[in-house]
């Protein structure tokens, strides 16, 4: 796997071929990429931008965002993992700068990241502000308790709602308008989703439940028990499907 830095040479390569054949965009490429050091330094310029209104609001979540690469590094490496993750999943997609410039899904993604380091060192206030910025702007709000792997694609990045301490792993592909959350009669436990998942457009899922590796959640689908790994849930409510054999009792 490319380090975010590998990555990082590749997108400045993409921007500068595109600026060259079309003057027009050098300037917007300039400021969004080529003006930048690196990953990190772009990315919260990003972040800035996307989720203030005055300037004085993307000043502060550029600088927020800007303080936390520099004091965790890895926040950038799994940043460049999401960008990767969203090449290898979405056959629309073949190059590395235009989601990283216009997908508004990957930019809640790391902002998000950003909001949960926060909530982890206290700051939970500048935390929820950053949420409640996200959710106005980008349509995608994501609960700074939760927990979220590498390699996450945010598909479309619109309706998208994660509450708080829902789990969810790496390489998960998450479609429009879809809910995670828990249920109002316990609040302590929240969904928990594995590794390689996909969750459809409009998809509901709810409670003290776990999604395994690798399952399939369809459209419009309501999820409120366990679904085994491989397995798809469809309906309303949800019912298993195409089950792996050794998932399906005798």
């Amino acid at each position: 796997m490319a380090s975010a830095q590998q990555l990082w040479t590749s997108v400045r390569r993409e921007a500068e071929a595109i600026a060259a054949i079309d003057p027009v965009l050098a300037p917007s490429l300039a400021a969004s990429i080529l003006d930048h050091p690196g990953l990190g330094p772009a990315l919260a310029r990003q972040i800035g931008q996307r989720l203030g209104m005055r300037a004085e609001d993307r000043a502060l979540f550029s600088r927020t965002a800007s303080e936390a690469y520099a004091a965790a590094p890895e926040l950038v490496e799994v940043a460049g993992l999401d960008l990767q993750g969203i090449v290898d999943h979405d056959p629309a997609t073949t190059a590395l700068l235009p989601p990283l410039l216009n997908f508004k899904g990957f930019v809640a993604l790391q902002a998000w990241r950003i909001s949960n380091r926060l909530w982890q060192h206290g700051r939970t206030d500048l935390a929820l502000l950053m949420q409640s910025a996200s959710s106005e702007r980008l349509q995608v709000s994501i609960h700074p308790s939760a927990r979220i792997g590498a390699g996450v694609f945010l598909d479309h990045g619109s309706g998208i709602i994660v509450g708080a301490l829902s789990d969810i792993g790496d390489d998960v592909t998450i479609m429009q308008n879809v809910t995670i959350g828990r249920k109002p009669e316990d609040p302590t436990r929240a969904p928990r989703i594995g590794r390689g998942v996909l969750l459809s457009s409009g998809a509901s899922v709810i409670g003290d439940i776990s999604i395994g590796d690798f399952a399939r959640i369809g459209a419009g689908a309501v999820v409120t028990q366990d679904v085994p790994a491989g397995c798809t849930a469809v309906g309303v409510p949800a019912r298993l499907t195409n089950c792996p054999e050794d998932t399906i009792p005798a």
